[in-house]
């Protein structure tokens, strides 16, 4: 069985913290999901706080969950 790197990047905003590095986001589609910090943002202590936007990763399988691989600059 071959592995799919197929994923889906989507930008959206932190609305809640959750407990273990878990985030409510609100995507720029409309649909709220779930994310986790990346590993590489956990290993350098990016710091992730309501309000701020993030790029996120996400399965095309489900798309209620995702990862946060990217915290963008602030205006």
């Amino acid at each position: 069985m071959k592995k799919s790197k197929e994923t889906i990047q989507e930008e959206g905003q932190v609305l809640e913290t959750l407990p273990n590095t878990n985030f409510r986001l609100k995507l720029d589609s409309g649909q709220e999901i779930i994310a986790y910090l990346a590993g590489k943002m956990r290993r350098f202590r990016i710091k992730v706080l309501p309000g701020d936007r993030v790029l996120v990763e996400m399965s095309p399988h489900d798309k209620k969950r995702g990862r946060i691989i990217y915290r963008l600059k602030q205006p």
